[in-house]
């Protein structure tokens, strides 16, 4: 029997091959990657990431995952919010994002847990997380539906999931973000970060992420309640909520 197949951005791909594939391509990026959200975003992720942390309601002693948290930009968000009295655990799949993230909390006085593990396999036990956040990652998974219930199963019951993603424009903006994510985008990630292809896929990635509603309807298919979505900046990003009971 062949192997089942997944999208990674325009190709298809032997389901097995997509971890590999987009571990090179972080492995490629992580040294440039937060030079390249502000080039490309205009600093806007900074924004959607502070609306996050703010969606969050976090209190202090809570206990926190950021999975697919990369450079620590939303780890140090959680820290700040948790305090002294709480705990934030970063973590991501690629080793090399996560060591930038780690040596960057290190380099500002943090000493935050951190664990290289897959979205898909979580190693923490079933209730044991206040708010589970997870910020641009969701659209590399192979298996978004096995990664959803993961987050679901190691909640605390009343506990948070925030998902925040590229998401589907408004329509009127959509000629002109093609144009800038097709035509742009690789040139400025040849330009910064020397590696157009792996920008190439970034644009590819988020046209065949699942849109607003379809996303929502896949958080409720995993078991989360009251699920929501704010779309940002037109809808260039949204961010998904959802609680477990």
């Amino acid at each position: 029997m062949p192997d089942p197949t997944v999208d990674f951005g325009y190709q298809t791909v032997p389901e097995h091959e997509k971890a590999r594939r987009v571990a090179e391509v972080f492995h490629s990026v992580a040294d440039r990657y937060d030079v390249m959200n502000d080039f490309m975003s205009l600093g806007l992720h900074r924004l959607w990431k502070h609306f996050m942390a703010g969606q969050a309601a976090l209190r202090p002693g809570m206990r926190c995952l950021d999975i697919a948290g990369g450079t620590g930009d939303i780890a140090r968000l959680l820290a700040d919010g948790v305090g002294a009295t709480g705990e934030v655990w970063l973590t991501d799949i690629n080793g090399s994002m996560l060591a930038v993230g780690r040596d960057r909390m290190l380099d500002e006085g943090r000493l935050l847990p951190c664990a290289q593990c897959d979205a898909e396999r979580l190693p923490f036990p079933a209730d044991c997380f206040d708010r589970v956040t997870v910020a641009f990652g969701l659209r590399n998974m192979t298996h978004k539906d096995v990664a959803l219930r993961e987050m679901l199963r190691v909640l605390k019951p009343g506990g948070k999931l925030l998902v925040l993603e590229f998401s589907r424009v408004a329509r009127p903006l959509a000629p002109l973000y093609d144009l800038y994510s097709f035509q742009v985008l690789p040139r400025m990630g040849q330009l910064v970060a020397k590696d157009a292809a792996s920008y190439r896929y970034l644009a590819e990635s988020i046209r065949v992420h699942p849109d607003q509603e379809t996303l929502k309807a896949m958080l409720e298919q995993a078991g989360f309640s009251r699920v929501d979505y704010f779309n940002l900046s037109l809808g260039v990003v949204a961010l998904h909520t959802g609680y477990k009971l």
